[in-house]
């Protein structure tokens, strides 16, 4: 009954955020010029970099928020550094995260906060692009990857593209993650980490292993982090919680994996890390604070908060269901359909699976289509089936044969 509870907590501090990060990301998509994210944002260089960093800081978007965000910067154009960076300051910070922290542990805390994240998410930006080898998805992949985004500039449209391909392709790690958060803040309580309060290094790395796994945002973390202070937790501590918490969970790491693979996420992590770490311990080397011993309430019991964890947990298990059916239903032709087959290029999510399926289905005659999209393997069954109209379906929606 505890981690059912903790499990709707969760739900309640996730939900409103990864909406209004979707709605940050699709507006993004229909207002923000391609090309002038390919200008700004695109190619590789430390200006790029600092630009996707200083444009990620003062956005409200916690750790959930920022992957639909991130995940939007890069298919409209950004560069893999830019993206990392962002994705690296931007849950670190936000308006009302810093307005939060000034008010329980100081502006000085805050303000070195905002500091840590635009040093860090800059440094990590820089390490990717030298890290990458031959050209980046976004050199070469952005004419054809997402330009059939771009026909619809309507809210329906914001609307299809926030749930088909922003939240759609994560929905496994938010679910993963949530579930993997409720079971450390249950097993785990959070006023357990206030029992070590001698600073040093490995307080710090102990803060870090802990911050790991959980949910938290930069905003609702705050209180998290003043009790620890208050309790006598070294300051340096609650400074990697704030930093490597809203920055690394499940559901980011997840994420950072399926967009970018192996190496550039190894290289998010070490840089969320061993920022954290070194911010940590210069801030316990030059500065004493004073923290309020008043913890803030946020609550979750407004009418929106919980109408929107209600819509998250019912479009979670409608996600899961569609995976399911699609996961058990007969394969292969059915009897009198005739079957059509591609290796389609350019997917490389699972809203660039949904825009497929959806183009393909519009042809006069397909009954049924399976996307694979590890392997760009398209088949389509129906009757009478006009391979030169499905040709035309996939080239229309901006993927290649």
């Amino acid at each position: 009954m505890i981690y059912l509870t903790n499990f709707w907590h969760l739900m309640l501090e996730l939900a409103p955020w990864l909406f209004a990060g979707t709605a940050v990301a699709s507006m993004m998509h229909i207002w923000l010029p391609k090309q002038y994210l390919r200008q700004r944002l695109g190619g590789k260089g430390m200006g790029q970099v600092l630009r996707a960093v200083a444009f990620g800081v003062p956005l409200p978007l916690c750790s959930c928020g920022v992957i639909p965000a991130a995940m939007s910067l890069k298919k409209e154009g950004a560069s893999n550094g830019s993206t990392v960076g962002f994705l690296i300051s931007t849950p670190q910070t936000g308006v009302d995260s810093v307005m939060v922290t000034a008010s329980m542990l100081g502006w000085p805390f805050a303000l070195f906060k905002v500091v840590a994240a635009l040093v860090t998410g800059l440094i990590g930006g820089l390490l990717v692009e030298q890290v990458e080898t031959g050209k980046t998805p976004a050199d070469h992949t952005l004419d054809n990857l997402h330009d059939h985004h771009n026909a619809a500039t309507t809210w329906r449209e914001a609307l299809r593209y926030g749930l088909d391909e922003l939240i759609y392709p994560i929905w496994r790690w938010l679910v993963i993650g949530v579930l993997v958060s409720a079971a450390v803040t249950t097993w785990i309580p959070q006023d357990q980490f206030a029992t070590l309060t001698s600073a040093g290094l490995w307080t710090l790395l102990l803060m870090i292993i802990i911050s790991i796994p959980l949910y938290v945002c930069a905003t609702a973390s705050v209180p998290v982090a003043a009790t620890l202070v208050a309790s006598g937790f070294p300051e340096g501590a609650a400074l990697v919680f704030l930093m490597a918490g809203p920055a690394t969970n499940v559901a980011t790491i997840g994420a950072a994996y399926r967009v970018f693979g192996t190496r550039i996420m190894s290289v998010y992590l070490f840089t969320v890390f061993a920022g954290s770490v070194g911010f940590g311990l210069l801030f316990d080397m030059f500065w004493a604070l004073e923290a309020s011993r008043t913890v803030m309430d946020h609550g979750h019991d407004s009418l929106l908060v919980t109408g929107s964890a209600v819509v998250l947990t019912a479009l979670l298990l409608w996600y899961g269901i569609q995976d399911l059916y699609q996961l058990i239903r007969p394969k292969g032709p059915s009897d009198g359909q005739e079957a059509v087959t591609f290796t389609v290029s350019g997917m490389t999510c699972g809203g660039c699976v949904k825009t497929l399926t959806s183009s393909l289905q519009s042809v006069n005659g397909v009954e049924r289509v399976d996307v694979v999209l590890d392997t760009g393997l398209a088949e389509i069954y129906g009757v009478r089936l006009d391979r030169n109209a499905l040709e035309d379906a996939v080239k229309k929606v901006g993927f290649s044969l």
